[in-house]
């Protein structure tokens, strides 16, 4: 058994272990505000997927030194990742990047900025601020692509076509910057297949990437079909075959940052075995030690 973990990476990049901290930088999402749609994306939780993160009320100083104290009662680690994750974070004035991106760079104990965000939120002020910063330490930026199949995409109202990644990939890889591309398996509608194929697509284009288990959670449109029928959740075993098969057609140098999602426990509806984290993970570890599973294994370059 193989793969290429974030902690793998991380101990072989630093020397020692490197803890992840979220931070909220109180930005919202074009998809929300207006701009492209009021709605947000069909499965997105009125957190923007930052239920774990930090006060947006706080400085990012202050987020992080918050953080770091709640790290200590069950780690001695002393250096992090700066992770700005609700909603779209490069989505506000250049002005107020620079100011809460610099302020957590400059952070003595941050050892990487890394940034969520939209591909067609990555105009030529950005792309120039984070090639200045990506000098100082290095910046990774997170893209929440989850399928590439136009259908799945329109019915989960991303807003952006398959090109507009393509484009940012291109970009950020222009001025050397890591980037980790998020996929959703589960996806309603979607087949095994199709889930692959996304994960394919992904791992060719990336430095990383994040598997992410389709969570339904609660005040999201997503439940409304979900609760009308229209599609079923992965079951454990399905999720982790998809799994299984999607590391070995990723290529040996992707490093797999994520194999499932934490769902907040107060917002999950479906599927309920995934909030069993422990669990979770030691299925996965033994169903890949079973079946021998080695990242690469299948992969063949189209």
């Amino acid at each position: 058994m193989y793969y290429y973990s974030l902690n793998e990476y991380l101990k072989s990049s630093f020397g020692e272990k490197v803890y992840k901290i979220s931070l909220n930088g109180g930005m919202t999402c074009p998809n929300r505000d207006g701009t492209l749609s009021t709605k947000g994306c069909i499965f997105c939780s009125k957190g923007g997927s930052g239920e774990f993160s930090a006060d947006k009320l706080l400085t990012v100083t202050e987020q992080i030194e918050q953080a770091k104290l709640r790290i200590k009662a069950k780690t001695d680690c002393k250096r992090f990742i700066a992770y700005f994750q609700p909603f779209t974070n490069t989505y506000a004035d250049i002005s107020y990047l620079r100011k809460i991106y610099y302020e957590a760079i400059e952070n003595p104990d941050i050892a990487v900025l890394s940034i969520a965000t939209r591909p067609d939120c990555l105009g030529k002020d950005v792309l120039e601020l984070i090639d200045e910063l990506n000098r100082i330490k290095p910046v990774w930026i997170e893209l929440g692509l989850q399928t590439i199949h136009k259908k799945t995409a329109d019915y989960i109202r991303r807003c952006y076509e398959l090109e507009v990644y393509d484009k940012a990939v291109k970009n950020l890889k222009e001025i050397g910057v890591t980037v980790v591309t998020h996929i959703i398996l589960g996806l309603p509608f979607e087949t095994k297949e199709m889930m692959l194929e996304s994960v394919k697509y992904a791992g060719e284009r990336s430095d990383g990437i994040k598997l992410q288990l389709l969570h339904v959670l609660k005040d999201t449109d997503l439940l409304n079909d979900y609760n009308r029928g229209l599609f079923k959740t992965l079951s454990m075993e399905e999720y982790i075959d998809i799994l299984c098969d999607s590391i070995e057609i990723l290529p040996k140098n992707v490093v797999i940052h994520r194999l499932t999602g934490d769902g907040d426990k107060k917002l999950l509806v479906a599927p309920l075995w995934s909030a069993d984290k422990k669990r979770v993970l030691n299925s996965i570890n033994k169903t890949f030690r079973e079946r021998n599973i080695v990242q690469g294994s299948k992969y063949t370059l189209n």
